[in-house]
């Protein structure tokens, strides 16, 4: 069963508005973002498939994850229902992996403790970001030690991690949905053995940030390195894992490579032909560049 990722970049942050705002930490989203929200949620068709809700734990992410995917209010979507078919209400799980590039203020999440009180146990999962330390320690990018020091290898280490993560949320997913539809079976008396079920494929909601998307995808194709991102806000696309067959079996991590559905690609490209493997890997040295040029890092070194 195939796990699907729709990969989504916040609505429009204060920060957005002007470089002058990239000095407001963790800032919120704009009336404008809000209203982003609320058309993505109009819009999005597979509100009764999602399976996960995930978001990186900075304010603007979390926002736009509860207000455009969260359970509260109807879905009047272009799947023209609301019913989810995963019964259980689901709490945002906010992964510092996928946190934003930048060292500066707008991109420097919050403190776990103030995370809580503002959202609420019941609506948001910050058990990832808490393990991290208390305070802000999860969005940490100064220490020389720190995972999430803006450098393009620990980028790409944290996009890694991140698929990985990911593609283990829609496994056991499917593990799960396989065991319930045994257990279903036996009950009916439906057979003697055990098949491998049908199962069911995980639809993972990922809200996340422009820069960030770049490394989570491994795809610049469209990239404004001076913008940073080629994703506007509030942007969603769908992305697949690459097979197991192709990544060498389901035992091999790899590097949980991930590539757009052809739905996805058609729906905003058309018949557009995407970029060479070279095209991609210039486009990769230039955003390398560019980060070395505004926050004076390189390599795998001090951030």
């Amino acid at each position: 069963m195939p796990t699907y990722l729709h990969l989504v970049r916040h609505a429009q942050g204060y920060h957005n508005l002007h470089p002058d705002n990239h000095v407001l930490p963790d800032p919120d989203l704009t009336p404008l973002g809000e209203e982003q929200c609320a058309r993505l949620r109009r819009a999005f068709p597979y509100h009764d498939k999602v399976t996960h809700l995930v978001a990186s734990p900075l304010r603007r992410t979390l926002k736009t994850c509860l207000l455009a995917f969260g359970d509260e209010g109807e879905h009047d979507g272009a799947a023209g229902k609301n019913k989810n078919n995963n019964k259980q209400k689901k709490k945002v799980l906010a992964l510092p992996e996928i946190q934003e590039i930048s060292p500066l203020p707008c991109d420097v999440g919050s403190p776990v403790e103030a995370l809580a009180a503002e959202f609420g146990d019941d609506a948001v999962d910050l058990s990832l970001a808490a393990a991290l330390g208390g305070g802000a320690a999860w969005a940490d990018k100064r220490s020389r030690a720190s995972p999430f020091a803006p450098t393009a290898a620990r980028l790409e280490a944290r996009a890694s991690k991140a698929r990985r993560f990911l593609r283990g949320l829609g496994r056991e997913w499917a593990r799960r949905q396989q065991q319930e539809e045994r257990e279903k079976e036996k009950e009916e008396g439906e057979g003697e053995e055990e098949g491998e079920g049908s199962g069911g494929d995980a639809h993972i909601v990922v809200v996340t940030h422009g820069g960030f998307l770049h490394f989570l995808t491994q795809d610049f194709d469209g990239v404004d390195v001076r913008a940073g991102t080629g994703w506007a806000n509030c942007e969603w696309r769908t992305y697949e894992f690459v097979s197991d067959e192709e990544e060498g079996g389901e035992e091999n991590d790899g590097e949980a490579r991930l590539r757009e559905t052809r739905e996805s690609w058609r729906r905003r490209r058309g018949s557009a032909t995407g970029l060479t493997e070279t095209e991609q890997m210039e486009l990769r040295a230039a955003m390398a560049g560019k980060m070395v040029e505004e926050w004076g890092v390189e390599g795998d070194g001090e951030a």
